[in-house]
This record gives structure tokens, sequence and C-alpha cells, in this order.
């Protein structure tokens, strides 16, 4: 039987990619037995006598999975945030990590709209730059008018599954479609009166870019940490995982702890109090969590 990977689902039908074609395929009954729905990303084996009716028999196991967006076998996200319109976020970028770097999936960060920054503006966003750098994060900053960062960007897709995300009006479809122009992915400017974006994006897709697969998603539309436990917060945070270990106790959770490395290191501000208060909020929001059954 064929194998091959979901890149679209829509209406019940699932596509599958398969030595460079598409076939359109529905799933088995057993998987609803199962409670087991295929997600894009799947890696599946299926049957089909002609493009147009085919049958997904099996689902890969999976090495990871998003909930909102569905898509599954992630390799990074590209969290796109705009540097203005709306307006840079450190906070809002912080939960878009935890949530990634639960996943064991990659982050990249991409800072868009940089042209439209004052010198001053551009000047803090180079610092915010700078200090998620020194954590190890790569960070670009993009303009898809003057198309700085996009061949930064381009290279990053070959041979991986990328995600796109962040939030609405940060200019992902924009992004994609200075990199591939055929696309014509439809993009919608600001809303004045919200200060936000509409929704453009409506399902997931994997698109091919050079030996590389894209995801265009509708964005998070949660942000919570339903499935993350306090104690892995700290994996989330590299700075502070990486300091944990000199913490006098083993699970240490860097709030009230005497002798714990990582508030020492923030009050010698060698952590953006930033990161930390955001550490210590993110804490406080999964213990109020209330109990899923």
């Amino acid at each position: 039987m064929p194998e091959g990977r979901i890149i679209k689902s829509l209406s019940g039908f699932y596509y599958v990619l398969h030595d460079g074609q598409v076939t359109q395929c529905r799933g088995r009954g057993v998987f609803r037995k199962k409670k087991v729905t295929p997600l894009v990303g799947d890696n599946v084996v299926f049957q089909a006598e002609n493009k147009l009716e085919g049958y997904i028999l099996e689902i890969k196991e999976r090495k990871n999975e998003l909930v909102r967006p569905p898509i599954s076998n992630v390799d990074q996200a590209l969290l796109v945030f705009s540097a203005i319109e709306p307006d840079f976020s450190t906070m809002l970028l912080d939960r878009f990590l935890v949530l990634v770097e639960s996943n064991h999936i990659e982050p990249i960060i991409c800072i868009s709209k940089v042209d439209l920054l004052s010198q001053q503006q551009k000047q803090e966003i180079e610092q915010y730059a700078e200090e998620y750098r020194k954590i190890g994060y790569e960070v670009i900053l993009t303009s898809t008018v003057t198309e700085k960062g996009m061949e930064q960007i381009q290279p990053l897709f070959e041979d991986r599954v990328t995600v796109i995300a962040g939030q609405s009006g940060v200019g992902k479809s924009s992004l994609l479609n200075t990199l591939k122009p055929e696309l014509e992915l439809k993009t919608n400017d600001i809303s004045m009166s919200l200060g936000r974006g509409k929704h453009t994006t409506r399902h997931v897709e994997l698109i091919s870019f050079g030996e590389g697969l894209v995801a265009d998603t509708p964005g998070f539309s949660s942000l919570e940490f339903l499935t993350l436990e306090v104690e892995e917060l700290t994996d989330c945070f590299p700075e502070m995982s990486r300091l944990s270990e000199q913490c006098k106790f083993r699970g240490c959770l860097h709030v009230k702890e005497p002798k714990c490395a990582v508030k020492e290191a923030y009050e010698q501000k060698e952590i953006p109090s930033y990161r930390y208060e955001h550490y210590l909020q993110f804490i406080e929001e999964i213990k109020q969590r209330k109990p899923r059954y």
C-alpha cells in the first residue's frame, strides 16, 4: 500500500501527497470508532483506485501534534510578530514560545513590518531582538515592502515542515505571498477601529516550498496551557532551563525557593525582567487551571 502525507483537510476529505501527486481520500470508519482524527501533516497508509476515491487505512505514529491549529509532525514554527500595527508584545510572544517549546517544535522569531518604525521604535525592537538572540532563538527582522529579511527566511523551509503562526494582521499571508507570489493568499489590512486583523486563512494547508512544506494556518485560536504542568514550564524557558541545574533544590520552580540560580540571574539582570515576570504569570495561570475530566 502507498504511503503519503496529508497536506489538506476540508469538508471531510483528506488530500494525501504521494510521489508528487495528490489523492482525495476519506477516513475509514475505524478511526471514528477509536476517536482518532487524521490531521494535516499525518503520514498515512492509503489505497486509491483513482485521484478522487481514496481511503486512509492507517495513521503512522506522530512525533508531535497541535490542537489549534490541528496539525502534526511539525519540525519548526515561524512565529510572526509585527513590530507595529499591532504593536510588538513580549507577553504574547513568550506565550507562543512556551506553546511551541512544550510541543518539541523549534521556534524561529520573525518580527515583521519594520519598515513602518520610527528610529526610536526601531532601536527598541532591535533591543528585544538581541535579547531573544542571547537566549538562543533565531530572530529575523522583516518587511514585505522592502523585502528585508526574505533571503534569510527562504532557506529555512528546505526539507522541513514549518508552521507559520502569530496574531491576526501581523502579515503571515503577506510574508508567504512575497516569498512565493503565485500563492496569491488573501490578506487583510488591520481594522483601525478594532486594532486587529481579520482572519483570512480558514483552513490548515501544507504548501510546497522547494523541498519543504509550509503550513499557512488560521492561527492559534487557543493560547491556553491546557496540558502543560507547572513542573514542565522551566523547560520551555531555555535560559532558565540551563540555569536550573545550579539551583540548590532539584525540581526548583524558581518562585520562593532559597539559593535559586534563576532568581539570582533575574536579580543580577542577566535574565530580562519581562521573561521572568511572564514565567511567574504562566506558573500562576497553570496552577489556577480547572481540572479536565
